[in-house]
């Protein structure tokens, strides 16, 4: 390897001089303000924006659409606040909003959320609570599952938005999304997209005390049906109740207020505080309960519990009206508000939910009075269990046999135990059951024999 000579490394510096002066150059050409305190007031700011937005727009390389430059600038203000919860929408994102609020829309049937960035965790969309009787809830998705993919593109980049519109589709079509579920295990599932009726409450008598409800999601219309069904309670003799809000992930605010009255006889249900004085209100229910005070009442909660469902549950607690029983809920505590601009707009945050103690829920959630978690699946279940979803084997047996006998299911699960795939007897028993109903269309509004956390409520109760 030869030596530089003195004229070479002469052009060589000559060479870094004229790049050095032509950087310093552009760099003086660049808007500037200058920082008072470390901190620039809003008017600073927004000139600075501005001039960085007039610069690009005369001296970048290529013409720019000015409003793509504007919709990118938006999009990346709401992604700054570090909130999943606000977000800028647009056209279309606007006009789906619509489509959950009237109560039916196309889709699978789950309600997902961006979780807000930490340390080592993967930012995929994670499932808030699939939505009862749903191609996504028949199909055993889980609160807490995490997608993947969608059709094979990555949701880590995607908003919640984005993977919104890529579920949703026409009704027949199909849509594939790759779930994560636990630290790694990994396996595809083909949703039938669907219109998605949003059901509400579903409730029967567990014996002749004890009385289940199951409220699945606040709308306008739930209040008027858990009056029904407590009326129904009442005329059978009920002592004692089982709420059940697991996978609940929320609804409307004046829902859960006027479901709240029909338990307390006035009182605070919930409040809202924010920066705005006109967000700060208290939520009282109204005189007139139509729940004595000596019935019982058992309140599930799970990860998949949110928003309404936590406020409800939480009221229930706070007023030592009800003992709360299965695992922390999902802790969406925040208030938005729907803002149009032209033909899209925002989703903002504008406060946040108080319980009736003065405790906010948000990102923490509500711990239950008694802990009780569906048994956790090792690591080699884990793999049966994806191993059995990938190729389809429940949906094979039953395509034979849409309503097996007891000796054909134990047979299947023997089958499975020979082919080394044994995700545990209850497991597959209850998904089982679940296909079956499926398909034979039945209406299955508690399950005793499996769920064991309602089997704890009911053992509590009894006692």
């Amino acid at each position: 390897m030869s030596e530089n000579t003195p004229r070479d490394s002469r052009k060589l510096w000559i060479g870094f001089s004229a790049g050095l002066l032509a950087l310093l150059l552009a760099v003086s050409f660049v808007p500037v303000l200058p920082a008072q305190g470390g901190q620039s007031t809003p008017d600073q700011s927004l000139a600075l924006f501005e001039q960085v937005y007039r610069f690009i727009q005369r001296n970048y390389v290529d013409d720019v659409d000015p409003a793509v430059l504007i919709e990118g600038a938006l999009q990346g203000m709401f992604d700054a606040l570090d909130d999943p919860h606000s977000a800028y929408l647009l056209p279309d994102q606007m006009r789906g909003l619509t489509d959950t609020t009237s109560g039916e829309f196309g889709g699978v049937g789950m309600y997902i959320n961006k979780p807000v960035a930490r340390e080592g965790a993967g930012q995929y969309i994670e499932v808030v609570s699939p939505i009862e009787d749903t191609p996504a809830f028949r199909a055993g998705l889980l609160a807490g599952d995490r997608i993947k993919e969608v059709e094979g593109q990555s949701t880590a980049e995607l908003t919640t938005d984005q993977v919104v519109d890529l579920l949703r589709g026409r009704p027949g079509t199909e849509v594939t999304v790759t779930i994560l579920r636990g630290a790694d295990i990994e396996f595809p599932v083909t949703l039938e997209r669907a219109i998605i009726q949003i059901p509400t409450v579903k409730w029967d008598m567990i014996d002749r005390q004890i009385a289940f409800l199951r409220i699945i999601q606040f709308t306008p219309h739930t209040a008027d049906r858990v009056r029904e069904a407590l009326q129904d309670f009442r005329a059978a003799g009920y002592r004692s109740m089982i709420l059940d809000l697991r996978s609940n992930p929320g609804g409307l605010l004046n829902g859960v207020v006027d479901v709240a009255d029909l338990f307390f006889d006035g009182g605070m249900v919930v409040e809202t505080r924010g920066r705005v004085a006109g967000e700060n209100q208290a939520f009282n229910a109204r005189s007139g309960s139509i729940v004595p005070g000596d019935i019982e009442i058992v309140v599930l909660i799970d990860s998949g519990s949110a928003s309404a469902a936590e406020i409800l549950a939480a009221a229930l607690k706070d007023r030592d009206r009800a003992l709360l029983m299965g695992t922390t809920t999902f802790g969406k505590g925040s208030v938005q508000q729907v803002r149009r601009i032209g033909d899209g707009g925002f989703r903002l945050t504008m406060s946040r939910y108080y319980t009736p103690a003065g405790i906010s829920i948000d990102r923490s959630g509500i711990a239950p009075d008694i802990e009780v978690a569906e048994p956790e699946l090792s690591d080699e279940q884990q793999q049966a269990y994806a191993q059995i979803r990938r190729e389809n084997l429940l949906r094979d047996f039953l395509a034979d046999q849409p309503d097996p006998s007891a000796a054909a299911v134990s047979g299947f699960i023997a089958d499975l135990r020979r082919r080394g795939l044994d995700p545990g007897d209850r497991l597959l028993r209850r998904l089982i059951r679940m296909e079956v109903n499926r398909i034979n269309n039945r209406e299955e509004v508690y399950d005793l024999e499996f769920d064991t956390v309602l089997q704890r409520a009911v053992e509590h109760l009894r006692r």
